[in-house]
């Protein structure tokens, strides 16, 4: 079974509900997504030991892991020409706070309502946008996983260190 990119976006909604209790109706309806992709999603998760089976938690040392050695290889950005959408990666929370802004359009994942013009960065799927803004935690996570998926060896080694704080391994 293989993991796909959707997969990681659960598992990343997942850890920004924390000790939240959870359905699959709940993901779905706050990821934009059907049950049934996301009772998938979590299957395959779950058959990759990056969620545990019985606490319906994700396996945070193994997620993280994959999110730093993996992600960039397994699930790489498509990139686009300019378009309005919502920032990401450097551009975005928590990063754009701490590495200096170039004087070049940012990354933004594709979204008519967004209020950023900046270069086409694909999400790990499409409704991501919707709900990252919805969701700050969970956007904070994606733009982070972004960071590391495409970004230069500086934003990544502090993607990372903001990645591990998030999971807690700090």
């Amino acid at each position: 079974m293989n993991l796909k990119p959707q997969d990681i976006y659960i598992l990343l909604k997942l850890v920004a509900l924390g000790e939240s209790q959870w359905s699959y109706a709940s993901v779905a309806g706050d990821l934009f997504m059907s049950a049934s992709e996301v009772h998938a999603g979590i299957k395959r998760a779950v058959a990759a030991r990056l969620m545990h089976s019985q606490s319906g938690r994700p396996l945070k040392k193994s997620l993280e892991e994959f999110l730093i050695h993996g992600v960039k290889y397994a699930f790489p950005p498509d990139h686009g020409g300019l378009t309005r959408g919502v920032p990401t990666g450097y551009a975005a929370p928590p990063l754009k706070g701490i590495i200096s802004q170039p004087d070049e359009p940012p990354p933004v994942w594709p979204d008519p309502e967004g209020d950023t013009r900046g270069y086409e960065f694909s999400p790990l799927y499409k409704t991501v946008p919707k709900a990252a803004v919805k969701d700050k935690m969970l956007y904070e996570l994606l733009a982070i996983v972004d960071a590391i998926r495409d970004g230069r060896a500086r934003e990544r080694e502090i993607a990372i260190e903001e990645l591990k704080a998030r999971l807690g391994s700090v």
